[in-house]
């Protein structure tokens, strides 16, 4: 501006300065802000000015302390002297130390990814979500596969970390894609091995299913999950996502688990529609899948012991009791046992998740249970003897009114369901326990007897006129 005016007052009435100080800075041939010295004085006294080698020597000791900690030390050793509102000029002043004098952090390495080389995989909680299955908690884990080059991810739902949830989730990843990878990341999946007895044979398992695809596996350092951190990081930011989904659906319930399913594969398109240019780039250096996927089930021998019960890790299931004493096959998948003797399917069983768990089905029992009344009382499974609220009602009814009677009465009942219709049975003790009479097998089958029946339907058929094929058969002969 001093060039392009006449004169030096012009120029300095025009940028608001005084005309000395305009001299000056011309003078000087530096702009204003070069010429503003750097704030380095305090404007108040220190407090922490005569304490802080005693701060520094902690913070060298423990750098992980933080400065509340600090200071409510401070005030706890100097009472009186330190004030709440003087928090802030410490933490500002740890922090000044962290950065200058402090211990140096630990460095991330951003990486560059080829298309098609790797993909990644791990567990992810959802049950802070708060999904609820026709308004029961639906607590469960997503077993999460994401691509670091393209950020195509995909998930399956599962209830553990274990091996069958692991080669389920994958497998199910590697087809939907259409194609293999190179390598293949995961965390060292510490959680599934804890829980085997053997964890050489999840290791021998885990290199099956890799060398089945061909992949290379690669596993992270304990401790260190940011080694997987393109994955981690697709967990927080598909929950958010999910969060933010739920939301807009107006309500976190849903009518069934598939229903729910068909809702995250939504969710997986929508987030995947646009990454399909790099995606394109990857599925291009893919290789073939094989020509079948590898069985995602583990098989275990296993014998039926007295109580008509097996132990499948850690677990009891009851099984038919014609086969105690016998030497039973079972296919442990994700979420169901499938037993086989003889070559033939005889029992399918929901797989229990953790340890120390029972699933013990009255059918396979009643009879025994029916000769020996008296071992019901104190049955170590006995309270998975109570299809539903009603029949444990009617227990308990017996125990008040006739103990001696109690378990006798209620085994008819339950052996009533057992060889005609539980639903039926259970229906019939919603209407009697309404009422003051005892709850009997007498009683509930009269209530069954009272069922109306279906009504009929009639059903009419309208007679055909035969001369009508006549007459087609006459027009085509003289045609």
């Amino acid at each position: 501006m001093i060039r392009d005016e006449q004169t030096l007052s012009l120029a300095s009435a025009k940028a608001g300065m005084d005309e000395k100080t305009a001299r000056r800075y011309r003078r000087s041939g530096r702009l204003p802000s070069e010429l503003k010295a750097a704030h380095t004085w305090r404007t108040r006294p220190d407090p922490f000015e005569a304490i802080w080698p005693e701060v520094q020597a902690l913070l060298g000791a423990h750098p992980g302390l933080e400065a509340k900690t600090l200071f409510e030390d401070l005030q706890r050793r100097y009472s009186g002297r330190f004030q709440d509102g003087q928090l802030r000029t410490l933490q500002r002043r740890v922090k000044r130390w962290r950065a200058t004098e402090g211990p140096g952090k630990e460095v991330f390495f951003d990486q560059r990814y080829e298309p098609g080389l790797w993909c990644a995989s791990d567990f992810t909680h959802l049950g802070s979500l708060e999904i609820t299955i026709a308004g029961a908690p639906f607590d469960h884990l997503l077993y999460h596969f994401v691509l670091p080059y393209s950020n195509w991810e995909t998930g399956t739902v599962c209830f553990s970390e274990s091996f069958e949830s692991l080669s389920e989730g994958l497998q199910s990843a590697l087809w939907e894609l259409g194609g293999v990878p190179a390598r293949h990341r995961t965390d060292r999946l510490s959680a599934a091995v804890h829980h085997m007895d053997h964890p050489e044979e999840f290791t021998a398992r885990y290199r099956g299913l890799l060398g089945h695809y061909g992949l290379e596996g690669r596993r992270i350092q304990t401790g260190q999950a940011h080694e997987n951190g393109d994955v981690e990081q697709r967990h927080y930011r598909f929950a958010r996502a999910l969060d933010q989904a739920l939301m807009l659906r107006g309500g976190r319930d849903f009518a069934d688990r598939g229903d729910y399913q068909r809702f995250l594969g939504v969710l997986f398109a929508r987030l995947n529609a646009g990454r399909r240019t790099r995606l394109a780039e990857e599925v291009s250096c893919l290789r073939r899948l094989p020509l079948r996927r590898q069985d995602a089930w583990t098989r275990v021998d296993v014998g039926v012991g007295q109580g008509s019960t097996i132990r499948v890790q850690k677990n009891a299931y009851s099984v038919e009791s014609r086969l105690i004493g016998e030497s039973v096959e079972v296919k442990i998948h994700a979420e169901r046992l499938e037993v086989w003797f003889g070559q033939r399917q005889v029992e399918v069983l929901p797989r229990l998740r953790g340890k120390g768990k029972h699933h013990v089905q009255y059918r396979h029992v009643i009879d025994s249970l029916v000769r020996k009344p008296g071992a019901f009382e104190n049955y170590r499974y006995r309270e998975d003897l109570f299809p539903s609220s009603r029949f444990r009602a009617v227990y308990d009814g017996w125990r008040r009114a006739d103990p001696s009677q109690a378990s006798r009465e209620y085994l008819k009942i339950l052996e009533l369901a057992a060889k005609e219709s539980e639903r039926e049975v259970d229906d019939a003790l919603g209407v009697l326990l309404e009422g003051t009479e005892p709850v009997t097998v007498e009683a509930v089958t009269a209530r069954m007897a009272m069922k109306a029946p279906a009504p009929r339907t009639e059903v009419r058929v309208t007679s055909v006129d035969l001369g009508l094929y006549d007459g087609l058969l006459t027009a085509a002969a003289i045609g």
